[in-house]
């Protein structure tokens, strides 16, 4: 696993720092960058120049540029289009259109909107409920951005973890536009990609502090704290104000990496005024302050010092800051490391790639190893902290892990909590490993896992630093907005400025007022199913529902194409409704049922072999319930001779 050999040149990304043609702005020295779209270059002219000396030329060309999009907009917003004025005011209006991340954890993607110019916050997924039978993902509605895709001028990601960028194989083919964010987050975005050959967007790495020129919004990124490195916050430029998006952040004064959160530039929006904030809420409910990520590696040292076995993480494979601890204690107490999972291999080798993860090669061992050391000697850090079906923890667990299986003596520490809709899984896991005799710590009962997210104090801290006029709680459920909306007006901002959307919903912004409209854009949920995008709607998760809860109940006739007349008994079949050896009396009923509905229809010379289906569904439907209260789903088949 060194990571000096064996390097490819990462797709489509461009280095923070470098040069990058028409995309970069040669007269910034501040790190500013002009996003694919703009059409600056071609509108400074020399009308611009006669009205402003050569130092003023910069800040006349911006003037101008607000304004034609102001002007074009107005035109949009005549024909039907977006706009850049609200209904029936002169004031320019920038627009916020949330398609996820609104009432729910995860999916999530901002969009905001000025006249002719669109950029795009994250681009996530959500894992899927437990009633979408055979849904592998759920990936944002982006029909609104497929009409617009014109406008868009580019995509900006805050930090890497898969509700933020997870849904980029799905959408990509349909945008091309670039796609920024930080080192880590870049590369693993790549590495995703790298499993979908025929996505090639242009990746651009950016670093904090770096400015964006992105049409007529100009996009800072801030360094912020969260349970993955690399994690941004962004202040959006906009004609009419500053937008400022938090994305997840917590505030960690003693970060594993050293890198404290930039309150200070936080402090400094404040100062010189902010529109809008757009603040994490999944922690709104939850007082005081966050802890520190870097007590979870005291208490890392604790428990590894009591193991006399084994002892086995299970992680998040992204979470490069916990990994980073396992290590550091494993080398502390002279244990080598062997890594399980597929992602966690991928992800433990980025961030070797890039340096975010040190850690030498005669740490890591494979499984192979494993048997030429004591137990007290290993470490296996392994996916499968949310009871993952096949994950390598619940493999483990099982006895269906092809190189380890859990066994006494074993200490497991699941260093995560489980997200909404996992508990009962995690709990099911956790049942697992006690019945095979190992020490179970997880973070419902023992300090082996921090959130990543601001509880209330930070909250109101992020809100006293900006200062905004108007308030939109993001990522989270109804509740976690409520909670931080009514954070908001403790902390003095107007309850007509406080704004909890919804999903599609557009939030309309002036310097003086604001309004979230009544009609929301196209919007909603795309399910991903194997290789389907979107195949997969209401009605086949309503029969896969029937069929996970009724079973099928299938009725097979056999009648001359001639005469319509039944040329054999009714065959049945029945899978998941009832064992056809011990309900014969059932069946023959049905059967009994069906001839008599073909003889009727023959005597009727009915030809239509729709409505013989329909009869058949109906009645079988009804004599079923009737017997057993249950619906099966019947499906009637008619074979022609």
């Amino acid at each position: 696993m060194d990571n000096t050999e064996n390097k490819k040149q990462p797709r489509g990304r461009r280095p923070a720092g470098q040069k990058n043609g028409e995309r970069r702005n040669s007269g910034n020295q501040n790190g500013e960058r002009k996003a694919g779209g703009s059409q600056d270059g071609s509108r400074k002219n020399g009308e611009n120049q006669k009205r402003q000396n050569s130092g003023n030329a910069k800040r006349q060309h911006a003037k101008v540029e607000t304004q034609k999009n102001v002007s074009a907009a107005v035109k949009q917003k005549k024909s039907g289009g977006g706009n850049g004025r609200k209904q029936g005011s002169s004031a320019p209006t920038v627009r916020i259109i949330p398609l996820g991340g609104i009432g729910e954890v995860g999916k999530n993607m901002t969009v905001v909107e000025f006249g002719e110019d669109i950029i795009i916050i994250d681009a996530g997924l959500m894992f899927p409920r437990e009633e979408m039978l055979g849904v592998d993902y759920v990936i944002p509605d982006t029909t609104y951005l497929k009409n617009n895709k014109d406008k868009i001028r580019g995509i900006f990601l805050t930090h890497g973890h898969e509700d933020h960028i997870g849904a980029l194989p799905y959408i990509m083919n349909d945008f091309d536009v670039p796609v920024y964010g930080s080192t880590l987050t870049i590369a693993l975005s790549e590495a995703k990609l790298s499993e979908y050959p025929q996505v090639n967007p242009e990746f651009c790495s950016v670093k904090a502090g770096d400015k964006i020129k992105a049409g007529v919004f100009e996009v800072e990124y801030i360094r912020v704290s969260h349970s993955i490195d690399d994690a941004m916050g962004l202040a959006i430029s906009t004609p009419v104000g500053t937008i400022v998006h938090t994305g997840d952040f917590k505030i960690d004064f003693t970060p594993v990496n050293g890198k404290i959160m930039d309150l200070n530039r936080f402090a400094e929006l404040g100062k010189k005024g902010v529109l809008a904030l757009m603040s994490d809420s999944t922690n709104a409910e939850r007082p005081g302050f966050t802890m520190s990520e870097s007590q979870v590696g005291e208490t890392f040292v604790n428990y590894f010092r009591q193991a006399s076995g084994r002892v086995i993480v299970a992680s998040f494979a992204s979470n490069v800051h916990r990994i980073q601890q396992v290590i550091d204690v494993a080398k502390l107490y002279n244990r080598k490391v062997c890594l399980s999972g597929r992602s966690m291999l991928k992800y433990v080798g980025v961030a070797r790639e890039i340096e975010y993860l040190h850690v030498s090669d005669d740490m890591l061992i494979n499984f192979e190893d494993l048997k030429k050391f004591r137990d007290n000697q290993v470490v296996i850090l392994t996916t499968g902290s949310q009871g993952e079906t096949m994950s390598g923890l619940v493999r483990m667990a099982m006895g269906q892990h092809a190189k380890v299986n859990i066994k006494t003596g074993d200490t497991v520490i699941i260093s995560a909590t489980p997200i909404p809709g996992n508990e009962r899984y995690v709990s099911d896991v956790i049942n697992m490993l006690y019945r095979k005799g190992a020490n179970v710590i997880n973070d419902a009962t023992d300090m082996v896992h921090v959130s990543g997210h601001a509880n209330r104090e930070e909250l109101k801290l992020m809100m006293s630093l900006v200062k905004p006029k108007f308030f939109i709680p993001v990522h989270g459920e109804y509740r976690h907005l409520y909670k931080h909306a009514e954070l908001a007006g403790k902390m003095g901002i107007k309850e007509k400025n406080v704004f909890i959307t919804e999903i599609g919903a557009a939030v309309e912004l002036n310097k003086r007022i604001g309004q979230m409209k009544t009609e929301a854009v196209p919007s909603g949920s795309v399910l991903i199913d194997g290789l389907g995008i979107g195949d997969v709607g209401n009605v086949v998760l309503r029969d896969r529902k029937v069929l996970a809860s009724d079973g099928l109940f299938i009725v097979v006739v056999t009648i001359s194409a001639e005469t319509g007349d039944l040329l054999s008994p009714p065959d049945i079949i029945s899978r998941g409704f009832v064992y056809m050896k011990e309900s014969e009396e059932l069946l023959d009923e049905a059967k009994h049922i069906t001839e008599n509905i073909v003889n009727d229809c023959s005597a009727r010379r009915t030809s239509d072999w729709s409505t013989l289906k329909n009869l058949i569904k109906k009645e079988i439907s009804t004599y079923l319930y009737e017997k057993t209260n249950r619906s099966p789903m019947i499906l009637p088949v008619i074979i022609e001779i």
